[in-house]
């Protein structure tokens, strides 16, 4: 058989490559949805629950729910797979970020909770860059920066919502960008919802130990159905948010998470009433431009005919 033209391989693999970041945007996009969600959920029934109580009712809700879908997928087999060493640090890493921003989250507005989340495409890129060694463009470092811009006209340091527990939430969101680079690592063959039932089972205990210490208070039938629709929701953004680091190029598909905030403002709105400024809604707008600028120019990157020699 004749081998295929080096020109048409290399077409062939931009084309798999354009493809696979597409799917993984799509996944990132639809986890950061679940995410505020589930978030909301959260914040909302954390008004009357401790938090480390709260968070391990759901944990176990979730975790149960993962179990059952892994079952139903006859996976049991590689539930084995949780044991791997950077599917543990991965997990652990994603317990950790989980409590801190809702640690967070209980004490901030959640667009502003949000946005703070929102500064982990910047830090993403630069560890692609330095730790990963993915080659990051010129359009990518613009992108990053402008977003990174949007999140202050967001937050607006001095205006009074920036106090300690937005570092606690930025200090989650460096965690967070830690743990998209370790996802990098989880071997290929390890089921995404075996490496999200390892997030959400640690999360779980973690959560159950400092429940421990914070105490526990009977909980209400109305607040074990809004835990159980979180539970929902996150274990959905859990193996959305792992599909979708684990596909493409991170510097592509990170500044997606973007979409959060204008999932948060919604959310924020309908719930609580809070109503962006109009220095706020240039931010979100910066955020959501940078991110659809940065797919694009990838795109035709990716897609551009090979030089001619």
């Amino acid at each position: 058989m004749l081998a295929a033209h080096p020109s048409v391989s290399a077409a062939a693999g931009r084309a798999a490559r354009a493809r696979a970041n597409r799917l993984g945007v799509l996944g990132m996009v639809g986890a950061m949805g679940f995410f505020v969600v589930n978030d909301t959920i959260v914040k909302f029934a954390g008004e009357s629950l401790p938090g480390a109580q709260l968070i391990a009712i759901r944990g176990a809700m979730a975790t149960a729910l993962i179990f059952a879908v892994i079952v139903a997928m006859g996976k049991v087999r590689e539930i084995g797979a949780v044991t791997q060493r950077w599917v543990l640090v991965r997990s652990f890493l994603d317990a950790i970020t989980t409590l801190l921003f809702l640690v967070a989250l209980f004490h901030l507005p959640i667009s502003t909770a949000t946005s703070i989340n929102a500064t982990s495409p910047l830090l993403i890129t630069l560890l692609a860059a330095v730790v990963a060694g993915e080659r990051v463009r010129g359009a990518l470092w613009a992108a990053t920066a402008i977003g990174f811009a949007g999140v202050l006209l967001v937050i607006q340091p001095g205006a009074g919502g920036f106090n300690l527990y937005a570092l606690v939430a930025f200090l989650s969101t460096m965690v967070l960008a830690v743990r998209d680079i370790v996802t990098r690592r989880v071997d290929a063959s390890v089921p995404s919802i075996v490496v999200t039932l390892s997030t959400s089972l640690l999360v779980t205990l973690l959560a159950g130990a400092l429940s421990l210490f914070e105490g526990w208070i009977a909980v209400s039938t109305r607040s074990l159905v809004m835990l159980g629709a979180a539970a929902v929701s996150i274990s959905v953004a859990y193996v959305l948010i792992v599909a979708s680091t684990r596909r493409g190029d991170l510097s592509v598909i990170a500044p997606f998470r973007y979409s959060a905030l204008a999932f948060a403002a919604v959310a924020g709105f309908l719930v609580w009433g809070d109503v962006p400024n109009a220095l706020a809604w240039c931010g979100f707008a910066l955020l959501v431009g940078a991110g659809v600028y940065v797919l694009r120019v990838e795109q035709r990157a990716r897609t551009a005919p090979p030089p001619m020699d």
